[in-house]
């Protein structure tokens, strides 16, 4: 307590100089805890959505087509229908696969309409997505053979239909034909390309493809425009992988060497990567943050020697009158940690507010945590006594009979 005291005097005599100095640190504690914040902000936003998309999925979509020498890109083609859907869930029993037919169209409700997205689907599809309900029921069997007018829709088309008032048995027009609202989705939030999953409508695939999207042809070849596969937990999505497109090879009877006719994708596999790559975005912002914390170890090193200098005359009375090297050392290491930790204490303010700012006004997500306001306070400490060591040092090792002699 003593050599706190002490320090606290000497930084006192020079205010400005000692204010200074600390502004490094401030700054470098104050960027780290930001730059931490948003990278782990930007982290839970990413598992959030890989959460709501779903976890073991593969993406099955249909092949390209080529028109005038011109190839479309996947999906443009007709080459899956409800059979191979079947046939996937017979012989793969470690997963389940749903299908989906989707189209835009516009929704009616009274003096209110919404451009939105038309999915058909089979209450499968729900389960794969683990998508549950806020209200209402899902399609039964009877629905979904007799192509029953009846569909689900999302959060979104909820409010922006409905507002405040209850969809359930709520008649809704899509292209002209109406339809009973017998379920809302919960909430899904935003997919990682960032579209709202949530601004859907769920009907029927057989009531889709005969009432809304589909055409004669695709009624009568049942195709689909996309199948959803979850694997079982515990599955790897790999192995399942395999068996998806060996199956469906098979059953399309390409031979070998062909290209496949169809578009697989492991969406665990993307959403790793994703997850892993802002992981490190997260550590980056967090280790280019802490190079001002060094610029401003270097600045409190710097003002230690010339307060050492200035101080000469000063430590060698001190040393005449009794006091021992580690007296001496342990005044200037405690006025360097002293500097360190009051500008870390005054930076954790400034990163927290700064923190604050950001997610007001910019509307980014952050994620403020004590072991980030902690690390980067120790950090400081660290910093105090690895840059102040070599001044106090010089400090100790000074002769007291030149020092009492130095103008």
């Amino acid at each position: 307590m003593t050599l706190l005291r002490i320090a606290l005097r000497a930084l006192a005599v020079n205010k400005l100089r000692s204010a200074l100095t600390m502004l490094g640190i401030v700054i470098g504690v104050g960027a780290v805890i930001v730059m931490i914040a948003v990278g782990s902000g930007a982290q839970e936003r990413v598992e959030e959505q890989i959460r709501a998309l779903g976890s073991n999925l593969l993406l099955v979509m249909p092949g390209s087509t080529t028109a005038g020498g011109v190839r479309m890109g996947f999906g443009s083609g007709s080459t899956l229908t409800e059979d191979d859907v079947v046939a996937l869930n017979r012989d793969i029993p470690e997963a389940l696969a749903a299908p989906a037919l989707r189209g835009t169209a516009q929704a009616v409700w009274g003096n209110s309409n919404w451009s939105t997205q038309i999915f058909g689907i089979t209450p499968d599809y729900l389960d794969v997505r683990q998508w549950p309900l806020v209200s209402g029921r899902v399609f039964e069997p009877a629905e979904m053979a007799g192509a029953a007018k009846v569909c689900l829709i999302g959060a979104t088309v909820a409010r922006q239909l409905f507002g405040d008032a209850d969809p359930l048995d709520q008649s809704v027009r899509i292209k002209r034909v109406p339809f009973t609202v017998i379920g809302v989705l919960d909430v899904k939030g935003q997919s990682m390309m960032g579209t709202d999953q949530d601004d859907l409508i769920l009907v029927p695939i057989k009531t889709a493809r005969s009432r809304v999207l589909g055409t004669a042809s695709a009624a009568r070849n049942r195709t689909v425009g996309t199948i959803w596969i979850k694997a079982a937990d515990g599955v790897d999505t790999r192995r399942i992988e395999e068996q998806v497109r060996s199956l469906l090879r098979q059953r399309h009877r390409l031979p070998m060497g062909a290209d496949d006719d169809f578009s697989l994708r492991n969406l665990a596999e993307v959403m790793a990567a994703q997850e892993a790559s802002s992981r490190v975005l997260a550590l980056l912002l967090a280790a280019v943050a802490s190079v001002s914390l060094l610029v401003g170890g270097i600045g409190i090193m710097n003002i230690m020697l010339v307060s050492v200098t200035e101080r000469t005359r000063e430590i060698g009375l001190r040393m005449a009158v009794g006091a021992r090297t580690r007296d001496i050392l342990g005044q200037f290491l405690v006025e360097a940690v002293t500097l360190s930790l009051i500008g870390g204490l005054i930076g954790v303010a400034l990163g927290i507010g700064g923190s604050v700012a950001i997610a007001q006004l910019a509307g980014w997500r952050i994620a403020l945590s004590a072991e980030a306001i902690v690390l980067a306070v120790a950090f400081a400490f660290v910093i105090g006594v690895f840059f102040g060591f070599y001044p106090a040092r010089k400090a100790a090792r000074l002769n007291p009979v030149e020092a009492l002699r130095f103008e």
